[in-house]
């Protein structure tokens, strides 16, 4: 896996996780007022799950409790690409701007993936 990584912050899939929540937060402000405490927040609390796993993981006591947050993080991934999907069906967001979106989120669930596999040899 290379060089040991001390800090959460210098792993590449969080930083990636991190600059997908700042745009997920940018996009989400283009949603109908009416959706602010349903898909909003929804899709805002699973997006930030992703990065905030990945953190809390790092800075557990063992490989398996940081695998498990790891797998959290991975299902985060999940739920954020169906509220992506579902926010395009309804018209919030266009074909580029979800393709985008879901194609980022689809980077971190791999770099999640290889981590996980990674840390469990």
């Amino acid at each position: 896996m290379g060089a040991r990584i001390h800090h959460w912050q210098n792993l590449e899939v969080w930083q990636k996780a991190h600059r997908m929540v700042l745009d997920v937060y940018r996009v989400v402000q283009r949603f109908p007022a009416a959706e602010r405490f349903r898909m909003t927040d929804q899709l805002c609390r699973a997006a930030i799950s992703v990065p905030t796993n990945i953190a809390e993981g790092k800075g557990r006591n063992s490989i398996r409790e940081y695998i498990a947050f790891l797998s959290i993080a991975r299902g985060s991934v999940e739920e954020v690409q169906y509220l992506l999907l579902l926010a395009k069906d309804l018209g919030y967001l266009d074909e580029a701007c979800y393709h985008r979106l879901h194609q980022g989120y689809t980077d971190v669930g791999k770099m999640l993936t290889r981590l996980i596999r990674a840390l469990g040899r």
